[in-house]
């Protein structure tokens, strides 16, 4: 394990430095100073339980209780979370973070497109709609995962 995240930095050190500068050799107007490890562990995972939160049905002695948000600030909450996890697939487009520029980049784009969606499902305060894009979310999350932790249901340290 600790082998693989040494190769890990090494390959992350060289990507920075192979694009810390653009073709004209002006740095990036950006400064992407924290790593897909702390943006999954922050905002990534906040906004995603946020969201995945938002909705449920419990099935319980007391019988059936749906939770969903009432007012327009926890429908807020339920959209910020949205906007946050369409954004996290740019945040994980910006150098000096792609593992590779090919199926991290399809699958940072489809977390943008699956957060734009669960914005959209919170903006029109629809619950159903809520659980679906939610459950996109979800599916975009596992993918990479699958891909990039695979040792991450063996209670494996992330690589990324």
């Amino acid at each position: 394990m600790r082998r693989t995240l040494l190769v890990l930095a090494g390959a992350l050190w060289l990507t920075a430095v192979a694009c810390s500068e653009s073709a004209t050799g002006e740095p990036p107007p950006f400064n992407a100073h924290y790593s897909v490890f702390e943006l999954m562990e922050g905002p990534i995972a906040h906004a995603a339980e946020t969201y995945w939160g938002s909705v449920s049905t419990i099935v319980d002695a007391n019988g059936i209780t749906e939770n969903f948000p009432r007012t327009d600030e926890e429908w807020e909450h339920v959209w910020a979370a949205g906007v946050a996890l369409a954004e996290a697939g740019n945040l994980l487009m910006m150098s000096p973070r792609p593992i590779d520029d090919d199926d991290w980049m399809m699958w940072a784009s489809a977390m943008v497109d699956a957060g734009i969606a669960a914005t959209d499902a919170a903006e029109a305060k629809n619950p159903d709609r809520v659980l679906e894009e939610g459950e996109k979310v979800y599916n975009v999350c596992t993918g990479c995962h699958m891909q990039y932790i695979p040792d991450e249901g063996a209670g494996g340290v992330p690589t990324v």
